[in-house]
């Protein structure tokens, strides 16, 4: 009973991040307007890290009044090297997802950046993972909504800038993903977090210097954008997505991430009145079809496990 109780705490855990997530979509288009894209990843990736910060500090206090003799820092040079790995990974997705995000609907940016989920297990191929029949299925299944989200009822059957860049998001993330699978069981996965913020909010910072010249009035228009995305987005909801994750089944906590792409649609129709075409609809269905079905465990697998 008491591990039942667990799976349900931490895939709960995982559904209030995917609200987050999904509803950062409107603070991220609504940003988009006033501060580039490197400007608003700066401020919200520093944001993140005193959030993080705050929290590691906090844990370590609690520590302290137990009196536990652990270090402050968890294997630190494994921390350093994944850190620096995985905040490159996504300060490249990031920065993608945040000039893409403000040229199209936050439906379509939510569901092209949950490609990742169809695109983590096809880049296992190169792990030396062959891909089942069902997952290359997903592949063709996404191919379709794709195509009726972004393509359908237009002169011409190219991409925009915008969509090229939110497919570049999706498999940026892809990387980084996979950059925290290998490295977050050897480390604590707040301080991971915070290491990887800190290299992208470095790095945003370094871009904005050379590429944006924000100014004051323009910063603080995008103030509560950045405030929700910086703290809620980014340091509350990776926290909860590492807390999550733990000890729960990957295919559960990978279908409770997916829901991120329909409260960003949500989101996007209730708060800034953004709507849908039916072909659009139907290709946001077809899409999370695919992300569903390219989580759900092989039969065989599952006999085995059993």
């Amino acid at each position: 009973m008491q591990f039942n109780q667990k799976q349900l705490r931490n895939t709960l855990l995982l559904l209030l991040g995917a609200l987050i997530w999904g509803t950062a979509f409107v603070a991220q288009s609504v940003g988009s307007g006033y501060v580039g894209p490197y400007t608003f990843l700066a401020a919200r990736s520093w944001l993140a890290c005193a959030f993080l910060m705050g929290l590691v500090l906090f844990r370590r206090a609690g520590q302290k009044r137990r009196g536990s003799g652990l270090p402050l820092w968890i294997n630190g040079k494994t921390l350093l090297k994944g850190g620096t790995l995985c905040g490159i990974a996504l300060f490249a997705a990031s920065a993608a997802q945040q000039a893409g995000v403000g040229t199209t609907t936050t439906a379509k940016a939510g569901f092209l950046t949950a490609l990742y989920v169809v695109l983590v297990p096809l880049l296992g191929i190169f792990a030396g993972r062959r891909p089942g029949a069902r997952l290359c299925v997903c592949v063709a299944v996404s191919l379709a909504g794709l195509y009726l989200l972004c393509l359908a009822g237009r002169d011409t059957l190219s991409l925009t800038g915008g969509e090229w860049l939110l497919l570049l998001c999706a498999l940026l993330f892809s990387f980084q993903i996979m950059l925290v699978d290998r490295y977050s069981p050897r480390l604590d996965g707040v301080q991971l977090s915070l290491m990887q913020f800190f290299v992208t909010a470095v790095l945003s910072t370094v871009f904005m210097l050379a590429f944006e010249q924000p100014t004051l009035a323009q910063i603080r228009g995008a103030g509560v954008s950045i405030l929700y995305c910086g703290i809620l987005s980014s340091g509350v909801g990776y926290t909860l997505q590492i807390m999550g994750q733990r000890d729960l089944d990957p295919t559960i906590a990978s279908l409770a991430m997916c829901m991120e792409s329909v409260f960003s649609a949500l989101a996007g129709w209730l708060l800034l009145g953004q709507t849908l075409s039916a072909s659009e609809l139907t290709g946001c269905i077809l899409m999370f079809a695919a992300i569903v079905g390219a989580q759900l465990p092989e039969r065989r697998r599952a006999r085995q496990t059993s």
